[in-house]
């Protein structure tokens, strides 16, 4: 059998000769024209920008017709655009083309300047000439195979399109460039290899890449949240940092010594970011790490089974009505798990925590201890009021770490007799970290508090 041939046409011979019908879009086991518009826009972009197309794969009969065996899909786009009255749409991600403008001098002679023009909502007829040009004169590779038939023809077409398209996970993966290694190395730790409830399947179709996306989102960015995983890792290309992955490979190295067999399936494709979000709030409590994994026991064997939150839904049925990505479901299951974690550590820790506590704010505020120790129930519950009110349930600024300074300001916002409500909720919406030391934090809270008050005009005392 003799090797297939090449020909290069340019795009608008190309295309003429499918119009003509010397080249055939209709082999009888061809599929139908299957892409959407972000598919059309990406590839009048690689024509527009003369970058590379793969080869059209076709069949000639023996009276020289051409049938598309590969490429039909691309074919019909390029037709679309260039005699369909096809409209660019606005989504499209990368609308500026460069080019060169043709131009005349005072002398009559043509010269050539950089240009840019937006095909953005663009027609084929809406581009410059120079443009036009560019599109029609596009080198276009295609593959021939000769001497076919009908039968020839269909097994070419089921060999040439027997692969996998990409899912939406892994070409959303294709958006996070910046991070994508780091996140392979991180998928190769010990956690994603035996602590999880992940199939070979799953870890073969992107949803691991995915768990690590959802993961970072959540603990870093929530406020910016995305139920699309095309749009979480574009915003994470863009925003995270070398720092936050670091901190997510320490925790799932932490995990990998205590998740064991009876609790691993935990850690499955739907709720692992949940869970690893909230061992990343965890690890602000100064805890040992096997604190968690007993939480987790209890939880898997008994609190899973009990009606906890404000609806009277179990953890499993929070999202029975809503997408399990959507903002407010998954802020639900946070709140819940944050819950029962606090009350159940609270049974062999809160004595210890409360002297802490106690101690911190006698020592930062200059109070005798036993008077402190007299109202902390008063101070907890106000702190509990104005955090309410003030701080969304997901900031970071609600962390168990970091109790000991917002109390000491509850405990300070009283000596001076002067209400938090207004410069907290300021406060909030321009941070949502604070220092781990938290003699630090609150003399950074203190601070900005007194300069709150000296730009509102509030009459406060000497700070």
């Amino acid at each position: 059998m003799a090797r297939p041939r090449k020909q290069t046409y340019t795009l608008d011979m190309y295309l003429k000769k499918k119009k003509k019908g010397d080249i055939d879009n209709k082999a009888d086991v061809q599929r139908n024209f299957v892409w959407n518009y972000e598919q059309i826009n990406e590839l009048i972009v690689t024509v527009l920008t003369d970058d590379y197309i793969p080869p059209i794969i076709l069949g000639e009969e023996e009276n020289s017709k051409l049938h598309i065996v590969d490429g039909g899909c691309r074919t019909a786009a390029l037709e679309k655009f260039r005699y369909g009255n096809h409209k660019i749409t606005s989504s499209i991600e990368n609308p500026l083309i460069l080019y060169k403008k043709k131009a005349v001098d005072r002398n009559g002679n043509t010269t050539y300047e950089d240009a840019v023009f937006n095909i953005k909502n663009k027609t084929y007829e809406k581009l410059p000439e120079e443009l036009k040009e560019k599109f029609d004169e596009y080198q276009i590779e295609t593959v021939i195979h000769e001497s076919c038939d009908s039968f020839k023809i269909s097994r070419y077409i089921k060999r040439y399109n027997n692969h996998v398209a990409m899912n939406t996970d892994q070409k959303a993966f294709t958006y996070i460039d910046k991070f994508a290694s780091r996140i392979r190395h991180i998928l190769n730790s010990r956690f994603f290899v035996e602590c999880n409830n992940y199939s070979e399947k799953d870890k073969l179709r992107g949803v691991t890449e995915r768990i690590v996306i959802e993961s970072m989102m959540c603990m870093n960015h929530f406020d910016n949240w995305k139920t699309q995983p095309k749009a979480a890792c574009k915003f994470l290309n863009s925003n995270a940092t070398e720092g936050e992955f670091e901190k997510f490979e320490e925790n799932l190295h932490r995990l990998e010594l205590i998740i064991k067999k009876d609790i691993k399936d935990i850690f499955n494709k739907k709720d692992s970011f949940v869970f690893l979000t909230l061992f990343d709030k965890f690890t602000g409590l100064g805890m040992e790490d096997i604190k968690f994994a007993e939480f987790l026991r209890v939880f898997q064997n008994e609190l899973r089974h009990v009606k906890r939150n404000e609806k009277g839904l179990l953890f499993d049925e929070i999202d029975k009505n809503s997408g399990t990505k959507d903002k407010q479901v998954i802020l639900d299951k946070l709140d819940m798990l944050e819950s029962l974690l606090l009350e159940f550590l609270r049974m062999d820790n809160q004595r210890i925590c409360d002297s802490s506590v106690e101690r911190f704010i006698a020592e930062n505020l200059d109070m005798n201890i036993e008077i402190v120790k007299f109202d902390m129930d008063f101070y907890r519950e106000s702190l509990s009021e104005l955090l309410e009110k003030t701080v969304r349930i997901d900031s970071k600024l609600r962390n168990a770490q970091n109790r000991p300074s917002l109390l000491a300001m509850m405990v300070y916002s009283y000596q001076q007799d002067r209400d938090l409500d207004e410069w907290m909720a300021d406060y909030a919406k321009k941070n949502n970290t604070y220092f781990a030391d938290q003699k630090q934090n609150y003399l950074y809270m203190k601070q900005d508090f007194a300069q709150y008050c000296r730009r509102t005009k509030i009459n406060c005392k000497t700070i």
